[in-house]
This record gives C-alpha cells, sequence and structure tokens, in this order.
C-alpha cells in the first residue's frame, strides 16, 4: 500500500508532504486554488481549440480534497464536472466528456448528473469483469441480470465499453453485482494461470483484490489451451462488447493479440506494464501479415467484426436493449434500432448448444446466411450469432 502523503523538498530547501493518491510521481492538483483551476480550464481550452473531439477526465473521483470524508465524488467534485461540461458546450458543442472512476456502478453513473450536466459517457466498468466472469464460468447469470438492469440509452448520455485498457480489469465494479467469494475464485483461477493481481489495503487490516493484472487474451484462456480456442473466445467477448448498447472501445493490445508481458513488469517494477508492451513499427508490421500466427489472425477478424458491427443501425449507442431468459450457457438479447432488430446470441461454453429461436425469418450479417426461427439452432463452442429480423 502507497503512502497518501509523499514528502518533497521545495525550492527554499523546506520538506513539505504533498498529496499523491496513486504514487510519488503524481502529484495531486489542488482545485481549491482558484489559480490552480483557472490553470486546468485552459489546458481545457487547448484542447478545444485544437479540435478535440473527447475529453477524458482520468480518475475524476479522487478530484476535490476534505478533511473527515473519504475524499472520492464530493459534491465539489462534481460541481467541477458540470463547470467543464458547461465550458465545452459553450466553446465547442458536441465535444463529449466521459468520466474514468473505477468504482462500483451506483458511484461510477453518477457523473452523468441529472443526465445532460455533467458527462456524456461514462467507462462501463463492470463489463470487462463480467464479460470474463461470463466466459470463464460458462454460465450467463450474472452478466444477464447485471445487463437487464441497465436503463436503455436517452439521447443525452451512454456508455463507454471497453474490455481491456492500460489498466488491469477492475474489481471494485464486481462487488454489488457478485458474491465476494465468486470475485476471489476468479481471481485464484486467473493466478494459477499467470494473472498478476494488485491489492488493496481494507480498513480491518486485511487486503482485498482491486484489480487483475492480464492481457485480456491471457485472462479469457488458460495456458496449454490452442490458437484456436484462444481465437474463439477473444472474438466472443469482443462480439459481446461490440454489440452492447453503448459506445465500444479496443484497446490496441488487444487488436494486436498481445500477450503477457512479464520481461516489461520487471523493467517496469509494477503489474501493470504487463499489458502494455511497445511494439516497433518495423517489428509489428510483419508480425501482422504473418497470416498464419495468432497475433495476425486476431487483428484481421476482429477488424472486420468491427466493420460489421458499423453496418448496423441497431447497434446504435441509443438503440434499447432487451435481455433473453435462456439456458444459462447462453447470453442473448435484442437490440431495437429504429430501422433495424437484431438478436444477438453468444454461447459461452466449450459445447454445443441447441436452441430454437423465436418466429420470423432471420439474417445472419456476419456469415451472410439466412435462418428461420421455429427450429432448432445448434451453436458451436463459443459460436456466437449477430442475426437481423427481416419483416
Amino acid at each position: 500500500m502507497l503512502p497518501l502523503l509523499t514528502p518533497f523538498v521545495m525550492k527554499d530547501q523546506e520538506t513539505r508532504f504533498l498529496w499523491t493518491t496513486f504514487s510519488a510521481d503524481q502529484v495531486d492538483l489542488n482545485f481549491a486554488d482558484p489559480q490552480v483551476m483557472i490553470a486546468v480550464i485552459s489546458v481545457l481550452l487547448h484542447y478545444l481549440t485544437q479540435g478535440a473531439d473527447y475529453i477524458r477526465l482520468d480518475a475524476v473521483g479522487f478530484l476535490c480534497k476534505e478533511i473527515g470524508t473519504r475524499c472520492i465524488h464530493l459534491p465539489k467534485t462534481h460541481l467541477v464536472v458540470k463547470l467543464l461540461r458547461a465550458i465545452v458546450d459553450d466553446v465547442a458543442p458536441g465535444t463529449v466528456i466521459i468520466t474514468e472512476t473505477n468504482v462500483p456502478h451506483k458511484d461510477n453513473i453518477s457523473y452523468f448528473g441529472n443526465g445532460h450536466d455533467e458527462a456524456q459517457m461514462v467507462y462501463q466498468f463492470p463489463l470487462p469483469p463480467l464479460v470474463l466472469h461470463a466466459i470463464h464460468n460458462g454460465n450467463s447469470r450474472a452478466i444477464r441480470q447485471w445487463a437487464a438492469s441497465l436503463e436503455n440509452g436517452q439521447g443525452e448520455h451512454t456508455f463507454l465499453n471497453f474490455l481491456a485498457s492500460h489498466d488491469g480489469i477492475g474489481m471494485n465494479p464486481l462487488r454489488g453485482i457478485l458474491p465476494e467469494i465468486e470475485i476471489n475464485n476468479l481471481v485464484r483461477d486467473l493466478e494459477s494461470q499467470g494473472a498478476l493481481v494488485s491489492y488493496k489495503q481494507n480498513t480491518d487490516g486485511t487486503t482485498s483484490p482491486y484489480e487483475i493484472n492480464v492481457t485480456f487474451m491471457d485472462a479469457l484462456n488458460r495456458r496449454l489451451d490452442s490458437d484456436d480456442t484462444r481465437l474463439d473466445r477473444f472474438l466472443l467477448a469482443h462480439a459481446i462488447l461490440l454489440a452492447f448498447p453503448g459506445v465500444p472501445a479496443v484497446y490496441v493490445q488487444s487488436i494486436l493479440g498481445s500477450r503477457n508481458d512479464y520481461e516489461g513488469v520487471k523493467a517496469a517494477g509494477h503489474n501493470r506494464a504487463v499489458n502494455r508492451e511497445k511494439y516497433p513499427l518495423k517489428e509489428i508490421e510483419p508480425a501482422l501479415d504473418e497470416h498464419t500466427s495468432l497475433r495476425s489472425r486476431i487483428f484481421h477478424q476482429l477488424s472486420r467484426l468491427i466493420q460489421r458491427r458499423r453496418q448496423q443501425a441497431a447497434f446504435h449507442p441509443d438503440a434499447p436493449m432487451e435481455v433473453m431468459e435462456w439456458d444459462n450457457a447462453l447470453f442473448a438479447f435484442r437490440r431495437h434500432g429504429k430501422t433495424q432488430h437484431v438478436l444477438c446470441l453468444f454461447n459461452l461454453t466449450a459445447r454445443t448448444i441447441d436452441c430454437v429461436l423465436p418466429d420470423g425469418h432471420y439474417h445472419d450479417v456476419i456469415g451472410y446466411q439466412d435462418i428461420m426461427g421455429s427450429q432448432k439452432l445448434s451453436l458451436e463452442a463459443y459460436q456466437f450469432l449477430w442475426l437481423e429480423y427481416v419483416p
């Protein structure tokens, strides 16, 4: 556990303790100082004048400090977000503010404010660990129940959906969704397969897993899995991401099919480096052209899946989602766009699953085949389908 205050020698040689929420190389700004606020707004205005389309507020929940509080999600913090939103709306209407708060879902969505006065997008932090949990266990129960509880898009705000980022896979967003024993089981299983785990210190002196540090490729798979299995699970996870309500974001290490970088961890001295490998262009381009390699297969097949996603009107961020109750081995939902309706089916298991589609005529927008409802449909291991309803 890192200390909250770090000693620094100032210009006058006096030693002062400064607030460092995350590490000694990241000193927190004092937003109670008007000069600091003005300087930050100047930076924001610079980005806006340079044509920024998105402004990301990193770890914004910790922005304001107040003695006697937990110093997170304070009312003053929300006031600052409201101020920045008002400036953005006035100077560059259409620019999107995204808040990044790796916290339980209720706290996370508080940064929507009243729906139109804070962030237009917030990170969908429960999605990565829930997709991982579903595929790891071959069971849709947890992700299905959580997805059914989400509000449909309102046009004013939406979620930024992702599976991996430069940080680890956060466990805090699972709390309140999964029992602690299931969270610990997931962490233990992944750790046995090479994942690194970062822990937080609790007030009672115990520790709890804070995040799993691993590439999403290695999180989904066991060390001895074949490349075909790795590819199937990886594409399945991203098919869920791309079909889910909101705006999808794919981390560069994911589309490059990266594996755990243990040498990077040794060099950097921290767990998060496991998913931050840097590639010289002269090395990565030939690797992506080596069509039989797992890295190349992931890059090209995931790129094609993203292209398919862009063509579906039903995947507009505001298109409602209807979660369906089927066998726990399946995760299924409908997306209802204004001009298109798509039924999304995901087999979370390594076995073939049979199901019967609702009545109707369907067109598979990925494989370009026609399928009739009211008859048995078999989904192979880790197979997924995006089925457009044809009137």
